[in-house]
């Protein structure tokens, strides 16, 4: 079964994730390591199993992460 649009969650969950996973690429952040890597597992998990993925179509993920970092540069 082929779904047409992303959960906003869903979307909003994975832009936390891109920005999470960018602070901690980040050396000015070293002091946060710790909580920053325990945020970002969060997200994996809240991103792996939404439940949307029950009913989600081939190239869905890929279509998320797009849709995520489209909204992160502004171009949408």
């Amino acid at each position: 079964m082929r779904c047409s649009a992303l959960p906003e969650d869903l979307i909003a969950a994975q832009c936390a994730w891109e920005r999470t996973y960018r602070s901690l690429a980040d050396t000015a952040n070293w002091q946060r390591t710790t909580a920053l890597r325990h945020r970002l597992l969060e997200l994996s998990v809240q991103v792996w199993w939404h439940p949307y993925w029950q009913q989600a179509g081939t190239g869905q993920r890929a279509a998320l992460r797009f849709s995520a970092r489209e909204r992160e540069s502004g171009t949408r």
